[in-house]
């Protein structure tokens, strides 16, 4: 009898489980539809807000586009200018579409701020090309037809992109460099100045007149049609090595003659010694017995 009076108040005690199972689900119905009624203002805001968002970004790159096309900008900077100012705009109307979703700002940042460290950290060689290709556009240390020389390698300027440089050399090799190593090493443009200097240093022997030669080579330079004659041309002793005299021959050209002219005075002079009796000597060591 205790037994049976101690089971029917279990029983009445315990909770049925499907009611209430149907009354939490109900429950979480009606906070939801709540939470979205109560949330259709902001919705509605934020919607509003970004398609005029994304009108105004469009305005904008659509006047920018316009206003790169009647400068002088260059069409590379002009391009990377564009897609970077597009990235920002979208960027800044997703942020205020979330901070109107009631979404907090300091967490928006927070994400915004992670995600720019990750992207950083995994494209750091490809940021650092960017960065050297955007500087070499704005600077111009060198531009599209120049012949320079940077990284070991030498040649004639064919592209300037975002990431890299491609060179022309002489042989016809095509070079790629990438432009972040370009920007942190030494760049020698030959083709920037209208005029260049061509150095070239003559060796005769100690039995001939020093003098002589260098008369010959004043006579070889003032008849070269090239050699520029409105600039100060030099040809003097330079030194006295051990088995020869080194004369110095500086004169200035075009900067398209340097080479015809390099090999040309070269030439010249060496027919001009020999008819001369000018003597270029081979190295030599004299020992002296005792």
């Amino acid at each position: 009898m205790k037994e049976s009076i101690i089971l029917k108040a279990a029983s009445e005690s315990l909770p049925v489980v499907g009611e209430s199972t149907n009354v939490n689900v109900k429950d979480f119905i009606g906070t939801v539809w709540n939470n979205f009624v109560a949330a259709i203002p902001s919705i509605i805001m934020a919607i509003i807000l970004l398609i005029a968002g994304i009108l105004l970004s469009r305005l904008i790159l659509r006047i920018m586009r316009k206003g790169m096309e009647k400068s002088y900008v260059d069409k590379t900077v002009s391009r990377f200018s564009y897609s970077l100012t597009k990235i920002i705009l979208y960027i800044i109307v997703a942020t205020i579409v979330l901070a109107v979703l009631g979404i907090p700002m300091s967490s928006i940042i927070a994400v915004i701020g992670t995600a720019g460290v990750t992207i950083g950290l995994a494209l750091k060689d490809s940021l650092s090309n960017i960065a050297g290709g955007f500087t070499i556009l704005i600077t111009k240390p060198f531009a599209v037809g120049d012949y320079i020389l940077t990284e070991g390698a030498e040649g004639t300027v064919e592209l300037i992109s975002i990431w890299y440089t491609k060179l022309l050399t002489n042989d016809n090799k095509t070079v790629f460099i990438p432009n972040g190593q370009i920007i942190s090493s030494k760049i020698t443009n030959y083709t920037m100045q209208k005029t260049r200097r061509v150095d070239i240093t003559f060796q005769i022997s100690y039995d001939n007149d020093f003098r002589v030669a260098e008369e010959l080579i004043r006579e070889v330079i003032t008849k070269h049609e090239k050699v520029l004659k409105d600039k100060e041309h030099t040809v003097r002793l330079f030194s006295q090595s051990e088995s020869s005299l080194d004369i110095v021959c500086k004169v200035w050209v075009a900067r398209d003659d340097y080479w015809d002219v390099y090999y040309d005075i070269i030439a010249q002079v060496k027919d001009s010694f020999d008819e001369n009796g000018i003597e270029i000597p081979y190295r030599q060591l004299d020992v002296h017995m005792r």
